[in-house]
């Protein structure tokens, strides 16, 4: 009987072809400006000691607020994060840690940016968004997956969630503060250049050997984001869902049923007991979520209350 683990390690054979997917994404990324200064509203910025906080200064509603703190604080994990994918990927193939040290290089600015905007706008009290930055980030983060592909699954589903939620509370704020929109969409360029490597080296491995469906299997059914630990997690994405344009419709539409169908699920061919029965459940798993969200989606039209499927968006 062949072992789960086989199929939790890369395979070295796709070096090559990890390479050309990396290679691919310094070309693109040699295209974007990384420089976010040109961004922020610069002429909003007044000193809070002469002028202190005060909670009539904040202009975002309360939901939209709370989306874009939520965002700061689960982008404040990065230095966990890349602790625990270095240590995951040691051993493995070179091509990752390279990656890997790209990512984190591209991903640095992204709290500072959501934070100095939060501050420069006064939209945050800046002795409590301090307080909560530094707790978040004190409290630590592991990765709930110990192998290579299973974080990768992991590290692709993350990545292409925090694409849709930035998308989605773009649009939802636009109309309160289009600086902040536009933010938010560059932000989500990022994530796309992120999620594409990630999504594609799991693609090079179904492709090669469709038994890699076993771990995608336990991880897309398993999913949270890195932010879940943080103070009211529970009660923000309630409210983000409800007001701020990003929930579990979003997260099925946009990232559950979007990966599922970019992988091929439905038409790989397993020869594993473990991963035929793996793609079964993936496919149980996208219908019974896709239809709780319909159900939910049918209860907004109808303004009746619907129901939360038991998803975990960013």
């Amino acid at each position: 009987m062949t072992d789960f683990a086989v199929f939790t390690r890369a395979d070295a054979a796709l070096e090559p072809r990890l390479r050309e997917l990396y290679a691919r994404h310094r070309e693109a990324a040699r295209r974007v400006d990384w420089s976010y200064a040109y961004l922020l509203p610069w002429e909003k910025g007044r000193n809070f000691e002469r002028e202190p906080w005060s909670p009539d200064q904040r202009r975002l509603r309360e939901p939209l607020y709370v989306a874009v703190e939520t965002a700061l604080l689960t982008e404040a994990n990065l230095p966990w994060f890349t602790v625990s994918l270095d240590g995951i990927f040691r051993g493995s193939l070179t091509v990752l840690h390279d990656f890997l040290r790209a990512w984190t290089a591209e991903e640095d600015q992204h709290s500072d940016l959501l934070q100095t905007y939060l501050l420069l706008t006064r939209n945050s009290d800046p002795g409590r968004l301090h307080q909560l930055r530094h707790q978040v980030v004190e409290q630590g983060f592991t990765v709930e997956y110990d192998t290579p592909i299973e974080v990768m699954v992991c590290t692709t589903i993350q990545e292409l969630a925090t694409r849709a939620f930035y998308l989605s509370v773009a649009r939802a704020g636009e109309a309160q503060d289009p600086d902040l929109a536009r933010i938010l969409r560059r932000l989500a360029r990022d994530e796309s250049l992120h999620y594409g490597f990630y999504r594609d080296v799991i693609a090079a491995h179904l492709y090669a050997d469709p038994n890699y469906v076993w771990p995608v299997a336990r991880v897309l059914q398993d999913f949270n984001m890195p932010g879940h630990a943080m103070p009211d997690f529970n009660r923000r994405m309630k409210l983000i869902a409800e007001q701020a344009g990003y929930g579990p419709s979003e997260y099925y539409h946009q990232v559950v049923e979007a990966l599922v169908k970019y992988w091929g699920v439905e038409r790989l061919k397993p020869t594993l007991a473990g991963a035929i029965a793996a793609r079964y459940q993936i496919l149980a798993y996208t219908h019974r979520l896709g239809r709780v969200v319909r159900r939910l989606e049918g209860g907004r039209r109808s303004g009746g209350p619907g129901s939360q499927p038991d998803a975990s968006p960013v």
